[in-house]
């Protein structure tokens, strides 16, 4: 490897940026594992590894007067987990619980 000082400034930035990338995936690749062996611990003891969310859907349907109508549907409960990232196809509930309300497709 050539020594830093002979190298020109962009390459040295492309380096740099490059190890900062790998440096950040390899970050979100331990919390992601670190936060699913929380959930998988917390389920294997029964700690409240899921929960469940009463979601609202509705239809924003557009009126012949260009203005939207909002129909509600009936709500569900929705199962979701306590943990940071989605795992084993649930939504994370802090991210849930702050869309309650639930755009359906027309």
């Amino acid at each position: 490897m050539s020594n830093f000082r002979e190298m020109s400034g962009r390459r040295f930035l492309g380096i740099l940026f490059l190890r900062f990338l790998l440096a950040l995936a390899a970050t979100a690749a331990v919390v992601y594992a670190i936060d699913e062996g929380v959930l998988r611990y917390r389920a294997a003891h029964n700690k409240e590894a899921f929960a469940t969310v009463t979601v609202r859907p509705y239809y924003a349907v557009e009126r012949k007067d260009k203005k939207i109508e909002y129909m509600y549907d009936d709500p569900h409960d929705e199962t979701c987990v306590n943990a940071l990232f989605p795992h084993m196809g649930d939504t994370p509930c802090w991210y849930r619980r702050s869309h309650l309300d639930e755009e359906m497709p027309n």
